[in-house]
């Protein structure tokens, strides 16, 4: 038996290979996607099922469940003779959405470790390129109907043998994405970010031998089961229902539906999706891994205290997503399904739940990132570009105090890039960047505020593309708290004003010099009743200009 001190210090280390890993990827990388938004993970995982182990916690949680799928099918692959058998030095790369993966853009690399000349686990990463390819810049399709219209879908493949970068495959690899030349960077900055974690875990093995690490790993599989199950604990008997609604698949110009049944059982929880749209035309399908992500991380924030491990998951069962738009197969298209379908699911399982918890769980939050693509040509800087911006939006009200403003999304740690590093990036200028005041939902605790940009195209023609959500609908309020404000997306033509027909999705919009794009991202649902909230609180709003007076009123009942 392991001791208790020894298990929290092997723990804390293998949690800290992976932070440094993390931050090896976003301090090396050349993206801002990457180096400022820190949309990437890093973890470790089992060398017999790929299983996770750890993972750092400042990557995406949306990745705690896919990257485990994704490692897993690189083993299966390769016992089965599928995929070349690893060496010493080896790095896989992959980015098949169906095999344990999100959207194309998600780019994973997987490496195994080696102790004693066989495998003890593997180190994998994710990082989000800014373009694979694909009809649009950036890669959010919003009207694609088939996966090879998104981009290049790899299988996994060695992009480094022996610790040298096979050429003619990446050769093959820049010939199929944009901005091909910018991409040597994110991918030298991945790759160091592995060697990286393998020298820590060495050092950390070394430290503590291999056979008293194999043990504190097991332990810590059993802990994150034991402790979750008895967070379910807290969850009174019964079942809870809920619903959340994707405003459109951006091909059919209608609200997909995402049901959930949410049943404590004696083992654990049951998250039945019977009753959900079927696979749907267009990009907002989702796969079977982040579907089952989804429901992960929306536990974690639930209860935020239980370890990140595969053990926090066995207490969790998934089912009734067969044949419907939640278990995408090939070639149904998957771009939204990271950013957008994940955080609608999370939404269902954050409305279930609060009935059960009251207490511990918020109205729903803002649920979309916001992907902005923009691509084109920069003729000062003589260079094509593709610019991506993700967003962030209000948190929901909760049983103690008002949400989050500007938060970023349900799915991820990924903050905006900062307005200097995209100006100096790209041909744009930010003409503003402030709250979407009004947009939290009325509540006793009202939700935080979404953000409200603008941004004017400088120089050169470009195309624009959306994949965001809640336009049709705003964020769910709770326990009779009101929803929050919808999503809001303008094209700005001189006079003329563009709303997309999906309202939040919409591709290949052509941009000329002085242009602009204007976004009003969702406001947090509300949570409990608007009658309650402290008069001293709804004056304090107004006076700052977060809602007017005659929104206080109607909201309120405020009369000043």
């Amino acid at each position: 038996m392991i001791a208790p001190v020894t298990l929290a210090v092997i723990q804390a280390g293998l949690q800290q290979v992976c932070d440094e890993m993390d931050l090896t990827f976003s301090r090396a990388a050349f993206s801002p996607v990457i180096a400022e938004a820190d949309d990437r993970s890093d973890g470790i995982y089992s060398a017999t099922d790929g299983s996770l182990i750890a993972q750092g916690a400042r990557g995406l949680p949306v990745f705690v469940g896919t990257m485990q799928f994704s490692t897993r099918h690189i083993v299966e692959r390769i016992a089965s003779g599928v995929t070349l058998p690893p060496e010493p030095g080896d790095i896989y790369i992959v980015n098949d959405p169906y095999l344990g993966g999100t959207h194309l853009m998600d780019v994973r690399f997987a490496m195994p470790f080696y102790r004693d000349n066989r495998i003890f686990c593997w180190l994998s990463n994710t990082g989000h390129w800014p373009d694979t390819g694909g009809a649009v810049p950036g890669g959010f399709s919003a009207s694609a109907i088939s996966a090879e219209q998104e981009g290049l879908r790899l299988p996994p493949v060695k992009l480094f043998k022996r610790g040298v970068m096979d050429t003619e495959l990446w050769q093959v690899i820049c010939s199929n994405i944009r901005v091909s030349e910018q991409r040597i960077g994110d991918v030298k900055a991945q790759a160091s970010a592995l060697l990286v974690g393998a020298e820590r875990l060495g050092q950390l093995m070394d430290r503590y031998s291999d056979a008293t690490v194999t043990e504190a790993i097991t332990e810590m599989r059993v802990l994150a089961a034991r402790q979750m199950r008895a967070n379910i604990g807290l969850i009174p008997d019964g079942s809870y229902q809920a619903k959340a609604f994707v405003d459109s698949d951006g091909v059919v110009n209608e609200p997909l539906t995402i049901a959930l049944t949410v049943t404590k059982g004696a083992n654990g929880l049951t998250f039945d999706f019977a009753g959900t749209s079927p696979p749907c035309m267009g990009p907002m399908n989702s796969v079977r891994a982040t579907t089952l992500s989804s429901v992960y991380l929306a536990m974690r924030h639930i209860f935020p205290d239980v370890p990140i491990s595969a053990g926090a998951f066995e207490p969790l069962t998934v089912t009734g997503i067969a044949d419907t738009f939640l278990d995408a197969q090939y070639p149904r298209p998957v771009s939204g399904c990271a950013a957008e379908v994940s955080q609608r699911i999370a939404e269902a399982v954050f409305a279930a739940l609060v009935q059960a918890l009251p207490d511990r769980v918020t109205a729903s939050p803002a649920g979309t990132s916001g992907n902005f693509g923009l691509g084109g040509h920069d003729p000062e800087k003589g260079r094509d570009y593709v610019m991506y911006q993700i967003s962030g939006g209000g948190y929901g009200g909760n049983a103690r105090h008002d949400g989050l403003s500007n938060g970023c999304s349900t799915i991820g740690i990924s903050k905006a890039p900062p307005v200097e590093i995209m100006e100096q990036t790209f041909p744009v200028l930010y003409r503003r960047y402030a709250l979407h005041e009004g947009s939290g939902g009325a509540g006793q605790h009202r939700g935080g505020f979404g953000l409200d940009y603008e941004i004017e195209l400088l120089r050169g023609q470009a195309r624009a593309s959306f994949v965001m959500d809640h336009g049709r609908t705003g964020p769910q309020g709770a326990q009779g708290g009101q929803d929050g404000a919808v999503n809001r997306v303008e094209i700005l033509k001189g006079d003329q004003v563009i709303i997309p027909d999906h309202l939040s999705k919409a591709q290949d919009i052509a941009l000329s010099p002085g242009d602009h794009v204007r976004v009003r991202t969702p406001g947090g649902g509300g949570y409990g009743d608007a009658a309650k909230r402290d008069p001293m609180a709804i004056a304090e709003d107004v006076r700052l200009g977060r809602y007017s007076a005659e929104q206080a009123k109607r909201l309120w009942g405020w009369t000043g």
